[in-house]
C-alpha cells in the first residue's frame, strides 16, 4: 500500500495483559478508535511501543495482526532501531514479510556514529528494500542528528521520502522546506510543538497523545491545513497540558494510564518499567482528569 506521509500517524503503544504477555484484544480496541477517528497511518514498535522489550517474535505478531487488522485502509509502518546495519536490513526484510507498508528508522543503537557511518546506516538500509522509508531524527534523545548535508546524501536513494522532525526546532521544519520542497515530506514529532510544525507546513504529525485522545488530535491537524486557525488553537490549548506528558521519561506510563482514562487501553508496561505510583502519580491523573472534565467537542464534519 502507498504512504502518502501526511496527515495524523499514531505511534501506538503496545498492549500488555497482566501476565505480561501481548494483549492484542485491547490493541485492536483502540486501534479501531484511532480508524474511526480518521488517522492517516499506524506506526508500530517505537519509543511508545515499548520496542526495546519486545521479542522478534512478538514484533512480527503484532505487525501481521495490525495489517490483518488494519487492511488496506491506512498504511502500516513499522518502526526500526537496531544496533548495525545488518541487523536494520534484516528487520526492514522481517517487516516487509509481514506487511508493513513502510518504516521509520532510527540512526545506530548504542554506538554514536558519525556522519559518514549515519548517512551510510540509512543508505545502505535503503537500497535493500522497495518500502519508503521516514528517518526519525531525534538528536536530543539518540545523540545523532541527521544534518540538512546529510539529508542532501540520503535523498539519492528514491525511497528515502520523509523525516520525522524531533529536533524541538521549530525553525527546522522551514529549513527543510526550502531546502528540499516536496522532495522530502516532514512530520512532526514533539507533540508540545505539534500545532506551530503544521502551520509552519509540516505535511504530518507522528503523534504520541493520539493513542488517548484520537479524535482531537485529527482535529487539530484537519482544521490547520484547512485554516482554521482558531478552532485548533482552541483545542491545542487544552490539549497542552497533557501533550507535555510526552516529552518526559516515563511517557509511556503517562499515556498508558491517559488511554485509561478515555477507555481505549490499560496501564500494563514491561519491566524494567513500572506503573506510576505515589506521588508522581496523582500529579500525572490529575492532569489527565482536568482534561477529560473539559474535553472539547468535535464536530463529525471535521473528522470526515
Amino acid at each position: 500500500m502507498k504512504v502518502n506521509w501526511n496527515g495524523v500517524m499514531p505511534a501506538l503503544t503496545t498492549k500488555f495483559t497482566k501476565e505480561d504477555t501481548l494483549d492484542l484484544q485491547m490493541f485492536k480496541t483502540n486501534l479501531d478508535t484511532q480508524l474511526k477517528a480518521g488517522v492517516n497511518g499506524i506506526i508500530l514498535g517505537g519509543t511508545l511501543g515499548e520496542a526495546s522489550t519486545l521479542t522478534p517474535e512478538e514484533k512480527r505478531e503484532l505487525t501481521r495482526f495490525a495489517k490483518e487488522a488494519v487492511g488496506d485502509r491506512v498504511p502500516v509502518i513499522m518502526n526500526v532501531a537496531e544496533q548495525t546495519t545488518k541487523g536494520a536490513i534484516r528487520a526492514v526484510e522481517i517487516a516487509e514479510e509481514d506487511g508493513a507498508s513502510g518504516i521509520m528508522i532510527l540512526p545506530p543503537m548504542r554506538y554514536r556514529a558519525d556522519e559518514r557511518e549515519t548517512v551510510e546506516f540509512f543508505r545502505q538500509t535503503a537500497k535493500s528494500t522497495s518500502l519508503p522509508l521516514m528517518i526519525y531524527n531525534n538528536p536530543i534523545d539518540y545523540k545523532i542528528e541527521v544534518t540538512l548535508d546529510m539529508f542532501e546524501q540520503l535523498l539519492k536513494e528514491d525511497n528515502i521520502q520523509a523525516v520525522k522532525e524531533s529536533t524541538r526546532d521549530i525553525t527546522n521544519v522551514t529549513r527543510l522546506i526550502n531546502r528540499f520542497g516536496d522532495r522530502l515530506k516532514v512530520l512532526t514529532g514533539v507533540d508540545t510543538i505539534a500545532m506551530e510544525s503544521l502551520v509552519m507546513g509540516a505535511d504530518g504529525w507522528v503523534a504520541g497523545l493520539v493513542c488517548a485522545f484520537p479524535r482531537e488530535s485529527v482535529a487539530i491537524y484537519r482544521l490547520v491545513k484547512a485554516g482554521r486557525i482558531e478552532e485548533a488553537r482552541k483545542i491545542f490549548r487544552w490539549f497542552l497540558p497533557v501533550l507535555e506528558l510526552d516529552i518526559v521519561p516515563k511517557l509511556v506510563q503517562n499515556i498508558k494510564l491517559a488511554e485509561v482514562a478515555t477507555g481505549i487501553g490499560t496501564e500494563n508496561v514491561r519491566a524494567p518499567r513500572l506503573q506510576l505510583e505515589g506521588e508522581e502519580r496523582q500529579q500525572v491523573q490529575k492532569i489527565i482528569d482536568d482534561a477529560v472534565a473539559n474535553r472539547p467537542v468535535i464536530e463529525e464534519t471535521v473528522l470526515q
